[in-house]
C-alpha cells in the first residue's frame, strides 16, 4: 500500500468535499432556475391555452363561417402577440390548425402528435413538459396542451401552446454562467486557503520530524514551538520537548556514568595489577604480600560490588529484579550494618546516636533490603565531615517501620534535591567528591523500597541530611527470626 504524506492526507479530503460540495450547489442551483423558468413559462402558458380552449369550444359549436373566420384570425393575433405556436387537433391527435408565431393561420392536414400526448390529454384533461412534439419543429419547447370537451364530457379536439421561449432560456444560461464563474473564483480562493491552512497545521508535525531527525543525529537541543494555536498539537509539543530535555539529561548522565565507570575499573584494576606485577617480580618483599593480598582482596570485592550495582540496574529497568518477602528483624540487620561500619567511624571521629526499636519485623527480601540500608549507610558516612554527627532511627508507626538516617556535613543543593534517586545521577559532580561511586546506589534504594511497597524521601537543610523510608511491616503473628 502506497505512503502518503499527513499534509496530501489532509489537503485531499478538503479537496474533494469543497468540489463535492460546489458540484452539489451549482446542480441545486441550475435545477432550481430551469424548475422556476419551467414554472412561471407553463403558468403563463395554461392561461393563454385555457382561453384558446374555450374560443375552441365555441368554434365547434356553431356552424357559422364568420365564426370560424373570427376564431382563426384570434388565433393568429395570440400568436403573433405572445410569440408562441398553437395546435387545434381532433380527439385523434390528428393537426387541423397551425398558428405559428408571425401570426400566419393555415389548416393543415397529414400531422399527428405522439400518441402518448393525446392519450394523457385524453386522460387527465392536460398536458405540460419541456420536449419535442415533432408536428412543425424538432426543437424542444415548452409545451402545454388542453382538452376540449362537448356538453357529455368527451373530449372533442385538442388544444396545444408551445414556445421556445429564447429570453428564459438566455435568463437560464446565463444565471447558470454566472453561478459557473462564481463557483470557480470562489473553489479556486478555497482550494488556495486550505493549502495554506494545511500547511500551517503540518508544519509543527514537520518541525517535530526535523527535530527526530537531529535526535537521532545525537543532537538532543533541538526544541520545536510549543505556541501553534491548536491544544492537541501543543500538548504533543510540549511532551516532545520534554522527551528532548529528558534524553538530553539522560545523555549527560549516560556520559558521565561511562566515565564513572571506566575510573571506577581501572582505579583497582590498576592497583590490582601493580601489586600482583610487584609480586611476581619480586618488587614486594614476601613479608609483605599478605598486606597487599588484603587490598587486592578489598579492590576485588569492590569491583564486584560495581559490577552487582550495574547488574540490578538492568534488573530494574527490565523489571526482572524479584523480591522474596519474609519476616525478617530489621533492628538486628540495622545494628548489624552500623556494627561494619566501625572502623570507618573510628577513622572520621564520628559521634553515633542508633534510636532503633527492638525486634522491628518487616516484610521483606532480607537480601535486598540488607543492601538498601548498608548504601543508605554507606553515603551517610562517606560525605559526612570530620568529627560530625550520625543518627539512625526505626520505630514503629501504623502499618510501618519508620527509618530514618541522617549526617552532618556539606548536604545536597536545592538544586540537586529532587534528582538525587535518578539513574546515573552524582551530586556535586563539579567537585567530584564521591569518587566511589558511578550514581546507581540511590537509584537502587529507592527501588528496592517501592518493590517493598514503601516510600523513600530525602531532605537537607541547616547542614544537615537525611534519608527516610519506610517498610510494611509483617503480620502480629509471624515474630520468628529468620536464618541469615
Amino acid at each position: 500500500m502506497s505512503k502518503h504524506s499527513f499534509f496530501f492526507k489532509n489537503y485531499v479530503p478538503h479537496l474533494i468535499l469543497i468540489v463535492c460540495a460546489f458540484t452539489i450547489a451549482g446542480g441545486a442551483f441550475f435545477y432550481q432556475m430551469s424548475h422556476y423558468a419551467l414554472t412561471a413559462k407553463q403558468a403563463e402558458l395554461r392561461t393563454t391555452v385555457h382561453n384558446l380552449a374555450e374560443q375552441t369550444k365555441l368554434m365547434l359549436g356553431s356552424d357559422s363561417a364568420i365564426i370560424r373566420e373570427i376564431y382563426l384570425l384570434s388565433l393568429g393575433r395570440v400568436a403573433q402577440e405572445d410569440a408562441v405556436a398553437i395546435y387545434v387537433t381532433d380527439a385523434a391527435g390528428a393537426v387541423e390548425v397551425l398558428a405559428q408565431p408571425n401570426g400566419q393561420v393555415a389548416s393543415i392536414a397529414g400531422y399527428q402528435i405522439p400518441s402518448h400526448v393525446a392519450w394523457q390529454v385524453r386522460t387527465t384533461g392536460s398536458y405540460a413538459d419541456v420536449g419535442q412534439l415533432g408536428v412543425v419543429s424538432d426543437r424542444s419547447s415548452y409545451t402545454v396542451g388542453t382538452g376540449v370537451t362537448d356538453d357529455t364530457g368527451e373530449v372533442v379536439s385538442m388544444v396545444f401552446v408551445f414556445t421556445q421561449d429564447a429570453d428564459a432560456a438566455d435568463m437560464v444560461r446565463h444565471s447558470t454562467q454566472m453561478l459557473v464563474l462564481i463557483l470557480l473564483v470562489t473553489l479556486a480562493t478555497l482550494l488556495i486557503l486550505s493549502f495554506i491552512i494545511s500547511q500551517h497545521v503540518t508544519r509543527p508535525l514537520k518541525n517535530m520530524a526535523s527535530a527526530a531527525r537531529a535526535f537521532a543525529s545525537g543532537d538532543f537541543s533541538v526544541r520545536v514551538p510549543e505556541d501553534n494555536h491548536c491544544y492537541e498539537i501543543d500538548e504533543l509539543a510540549v511532551s516532545f520537548n520534554n522527551m528532548a530535555r529528558d534524553l538530553d539529561q539522560l545523555e549527560e548522565l549516560t556520559r558521565g556514568f561511562i566515565s564513572n565507570v571506566s575510573h571506577e575499573f581501572k582505579t583497582p584494576m590498576t592497583t590490582i595489577g601493580g601489586f600482583v606485577d610487584g609480586m611476581i617480580d619480586g618488587t614486594i618483599p614476601p613479608e609483605q604480600r599478605d598486606k597487599y593480598l588484603h587490598i587486592i582482596a578489598e579492590e576485588t570485592r569492590r569491583l564486584s560490588r560495581m559490577v552487582g550495582r550495574m547488574l540490578d540496574t538492568a534488573k530494574i529497568q527490565s523489571g526482572e529484579l524479584i523480591i522474596n518477602p519474609a519476616p525478617l528483624d530489621f533492628s538486628e540487620m540495622t545494628t548489624r550494618i552500623l556494627l561494619s561500619f566501625e572502623q570507618k567511624i573510628e577513622q572520621k571521629h564520628l559521634s553515633v546516636a542508633c534510636d532503633v526499636g527492638e525486634r522491628l519485623m518487616v516484610m521483606g527480601d532480607v537480601d535486598h533490603l540488607y543492601r538498601a540500608v548498608y548504601n543508605l549507610t554507606d553515603n551517610a558516612v562517606k560525605f559526612i565531615d570530620e568529627g560530625g554527627r550520625l543518627c539512625l532511627r526505626a520505630h514503629a508507626e501504623g502499618g510501618f517501620c519508620a527509618f530514618s538516617i541522617s549526617n552532618t556535613g556539606k548536604g545536597i543543593s536545592d538544586e540537586e534535591l529532587p534528582h538525587v534517586f535518578e539513574r546515573f545521577y552524582k551530586a556535586d559532580r563539579s567537585r567530584s567528591l564521591d569518587k566511589t561511586g558511578a550514581g546507581l546506589g540511590l537509584y537502587i534504594v529507592k527501588n528496592i523500597v517501592n518493590l517493598h511497597g514503601g516510600e523513600i524521601a530525602v531532605r537537607s537543610d541547616d547542614g544537615e541530611t537525611e534519608f527516610s523510608l519506610t517498610l510494611p511491616l509483617a503480620p502480629a503473628q509471624l515474630t520468628g527470626k529468620p536464618g541469615d
